[in-house]
């Protein structure tokens, strides 16, 4: 459904924001697209909505070229842009029928879309009110429901659920779980948590290049934590227990978590499974343990040790040094 091939975009100055980047979305498969602040990915999905044209390289839509057939590729996606723009004088009603008529439905066509797009988008209670009285949440909704309101094979959403509260949030991420059965999605966000409850796959940028791509749970694996053992004992010396689990043959290190108390965490050798040697070991030495659990690992972790702690850093090309960039280019 979507394929970049070595996509390039320069700025001003000769700041390379997206720098020769290549990947391929499947239909079908929701994609979480992540990185620090100025990494480039707003950068990149204004490509693929020909928002912007790219430097060099090139990316297709179901076979259609951003460059030489931009009219088809715009029919076929639906885009929801960072902040939600929209016309704040309109009512909600009247700003999503008139995205209806520009996006080709007529006539009754055009009343069963709109209805159609206000119960999918919870906005049954806003539909008569002027956009901009509307919360931050609301106005996300409706920015929401102008991407959705024609059915597009594709979605393209910046931060889809920036700005609603948890039970909102929970809502638009199993509307975004029902429609990937069928639609291709694309989507940035900052929350790692909605990675994992999301998305089949994830793409990590930084400084406009592609540093991890794979799925949430591979990710997971590459965490440090990944198969970690947290332990929390009463009535143990922490010390002599550290020392046991610590001659364990698969135990690469046992450290005290800070801010937890008599809690230690044993980090396995290269990511082994080491739960059934550790729970033995208590077993043996009748330690007492009042809690242990297994890590799976953490995203947050995986995230900023592929991107360095980069922040708003892009390259500069034809120049010696790094430079700041926005995404806002």
């Amino acid at each position: 459904m979507i394929e970049v091939q070595g996509l390039v975009k320069e700025f001003r100055g000769g700041i390379r924001a997206v720098d020769r980047i290549s990947f391929e979305v499947p239909r079908g498969q929701i994609l979480g697209f992540l990185g620090p602040n100025g990494a480039g990915k707003s950068t990149t999905m204004k490509i693929l909505t020909c928002f912007i044209e790219p430097t060099g390289g090139t990316a297709r839509v179901e076979g259609h070229d951003v460059l030489t057939d931009s009219l088809a590729v715009r029919r076929r996606i639906g885009y929801l842009p960072e902040s939600a723009p929209s016309y704040g004088e309109m009512t909600v009603s009247e700003f999503l029928m008139f995205v209806a008529e520009l996006r080709g439905k007529r006539g009754r066509d055009r009343i069963v879309a709109a209805e159609r797009i206000r119960e999918v988008c919870f906005l049954e209670s806003v539909w008569h009110q002027a956009i901009e009285t509307l919360s931050k949440g609301y106005r996300q909704r409706v920015g929401f429901a102008q991407a959705l309101i024609h059915d597009p094979p594709v979605l393209i959403l910046d931060e889809p659920t920036d700005g609603l509260d948890p039970n909102q949030k929970h809502e638009v991420r199993q509307l975004i779980r029902r429609m990937g059965a069928d639609k291709t999605i694309i989507l940035s966000t900052h929350i790692l948590e909605e990675v994992e409850s999301v998305c089949h796959r994830a793409i990590i940028i930084a400084r406009g290049k592609i540093v991890k791509d794979s799925t949430p749970a591979e990710l997971m694996q590459d965490s440090q934590l990944h198969n970690a053992v947290t332990m929390t004992f009463g009535g143990t010396d922490l010390e002599a227990a550290r020392r046991l689990l610590s001659g364990l043959a698969d135990v690469r290190a046992v450290e005290a978590v800070v801010g937890a108390t008599n809690t230690l965490r044993v980090f396995p050798r290269e990511g082994r499974m080491i739960a059934s040697t550790v729970s033995q070991l208590v077993r043996e030495r009748s330690l007492a343990v009042d809690e242990i659990h297994v890590e799976q690992g953490r995203l947050d972790e995986v995230f900023r040790r592929v991107t360095g702690g980069a922040r708003g850093t892009a390259t500069k090309v034809r120049g010696q040094h790094s430079t700041q960039h926005t995404e806002g280019h």
